[in-house]
């Protein structure tokens, strides 16, 4: 409560040495004057947007926005969670061993000298591909079933496989819980994402990789991110950027370092995370790394966009908008999921910077597109351009998508 109070004074304190006048702050915010005047005297609160603008706008370092912002929980003290049961591949001695049984099977027993993988990875290995591709254009409740199915199924190959020649469908295993928990996670259930995500690591282990289980922490990190954790977010990240890891993992990690560092106004080390990002993700390893890709496979250059993605959130919409149009036009067309992503976020830069007719027009064409790809994580950004335009309500575009607006937001009903 004292920390909501001591905003509006700090705010007008720091507009005053600025010299700028009410109407000037106003005019460069996109706000309405009589709103920020209500928050200076403390007669209305401020939304953390309101709170990042005005911290970029005049240099405030994050002070501004830390006084609205909670303080962040420490990522290492949630509440446990429900893993779901990978094992259920129809041999009893896995049944009755679990996790530790099955990284025993793939790293002690022993079995006949092969250098051939079973015959049935390849197509295992396709589907995996096909999946992934699918994931961008339906619900990920409707994917889910299938792809749990499918860890089983390669879970259980690995178990029939000679010791031998068992990495190789473990490691597969590993892709394919990975992207369960990926498609957990946009549906909505964050603790079967995480769940999911520890069983790829621990698979991935069990096939002699060691780096998946580091990438899991980014895709934790991913769970912070959105449920506005931002200390949780770059403690996690940082864990994922020791030297020994594959470049590719540890480009990923410092781009969600970034997003961690951008949720609180943190411009310094979020260039410099995004600075460090860049040169791994282009660097040759990364680039011609092991298959299937970890991470994005539908965005050109992770680094600009994420860089895109960081400055809106460090209030600096009209910088945002033009990385993310141009990011966003080099989407392939099919990817329908990762364009709905990033287009949310372009629409919401165009917004907060005064562009209301034309964040419409990008909402509207997304809006169409949601109820094929449903996303609990988009969902996140479409309330935020929701509340933003709420400040526009007298604009016609904004009214004509209110209706659109509410129907993605609706609960939904089974």
């Amino acid at each position: 409560m004292s920390a909501t109070l001591g905003f509006g004074p700090e705010l007008r304190r720091l507009r005053q040495e600025a010299g700028l006048s009410l109407t000037e702050f106003s005019v460069a915010l996109n706000y309405d004057k009589g709103y920020l005047s209500k928050v200076e005297r403390g007669e209305r609160s401020a939304s953390p947007e309101l709170a990042q603008r005005c911290d970029a706008f005049l240099g405030a370092h994050g002070e501004l926005q830390r006084l609205v912002v909670r303080p962040e929980a420490d990522p290492d003290t949630g509440e446990s969670l429900t893993v779901p049961s990978l094992w259920l591949v129809g041999r009893r001695t896995v049944l009755a061993a679990g996790t530790g049984a099955l990284i025993d099977l793939g790293l002690k027993l022993g079995g006949q000298p092969s250098s051939d993988v079973h015959p049935l990875l390849p197509s295992l290995r396709a589907q995996f591909d096909q999946l992934r591709m699918l994931g961008q254009s339906t619900s990920p409740k409707l994917l889910l079933p299938l792809l749990e199915a499918q860890t089983h199924t390669v879970v259980g190959l690995a178990v029939d496989t000679p010791a031998t020649t068992r990495a190789p469908a473990l490691l597969l295993a590993s892709r394919f819980a990975e992207f369960t928990g990926w498609m957990a996670q946009e549906s909505g259930d964050n603790g079967a994402a995480l769940g999911w995500t520890g069983q790829a690591a621990e698979l991935a282990r069990a096939g002699g990789d060691t780096h998946l289980g580091s990438y899991a922490l980014v895709r934790r990190a991913l769970v912070t991110l959105y449920g506005g954790d931002a200390a949780g977010t770059v403690a996690l990240a940082r864990r994922a950027q020791s030297d020994e890891l594959p470049p590719r993992v540890r480009g990923l990690a410092a781009q969600r370092e970034a997003q961690g560092h951008a949720l609180v106004g943190d411009e310094r080390e979020c260039l410099r995370s995004l600075d460090r990002a860049r040169e791994l993700l282009d660097s040759d390893d990364a680039v011609h790394g092991a298959e299937p890709v970890i991470g994005t496979t539908h965005v050109s250059d992770p680094a600009a966009m994420t860089t895109g993605w960081c400055l809106h959130d460090l209030g600096r919409p009209k910088a945002a908008a033009e990385v993310l149009d141009r990011e966003c036009h080099r989407l392939p067309p099919h990817a329908l999921r990762t364009r709905t992503r990033y287009g949310f976020r372009r629409s919401l830069a165009h917004a907060a910077s005064g562009e209301v007719e034309h964040a419409c027009t990008i909402a509207g064409e997304l809006l169409g597109v949601m109820p094929a790809v449903p996303s609990a994580t988009v969902n996140s950004d479409v309330r935020r351009l929701a509340r933003e335009l709420s400040r526009f309500r007298s604009s016609r575009a904004v009214r004509d998508l209110q209706p659109a607006l509410a129907r993605v937001l609706a609960p939904a009903h089974d």
